[in-house]
């Protein structure tokens, strides 16, 4: 054989193996995006998870915190009121 007979034949195979090599490639990618999506989705998942448990824990939170809130201001809307009442009779006069 000649030299161009052996190189139109080591050009084929080296096109057949890179062709061979591409397709390993491509299914090796598609192997590892199948498995990228199956790692996202069970993030995603596990957040989800979290995030309901934190909400249900912090509202609880909030809600004994605003219950508090409104106890105290209940008990400072009373005092006030009281000192007002207790001016309004020293200023009428009444007060003992």
């Amino acid at each position: 054989m000649g030299n161009l007979t052996d190189d139109m034949t080591r050009l084929r195979r080296e096109v057949d193996n890179l062709r061979s090599d591409r397709g390993a490639l491509m299914q090796e990618l598609a192997h590892g995006a199948k498995d990228l999506a199956s790692t996202v989705s069970a993030m995603q998942a596990e957040f989800a998870a979290a995030h309901k448990a934190m909400a249900k824990k912090d509202g609880k939170a909030r809600a004994t915190f605003i219950s508090r809130l409104n106890k105290q201001v209940g008990r400072m809307r009373k005092e006030n009121a009281s000192d007002l009442a207790g001016a309004a009779r020293a200023w009428s006069g009444k007060a003992k």
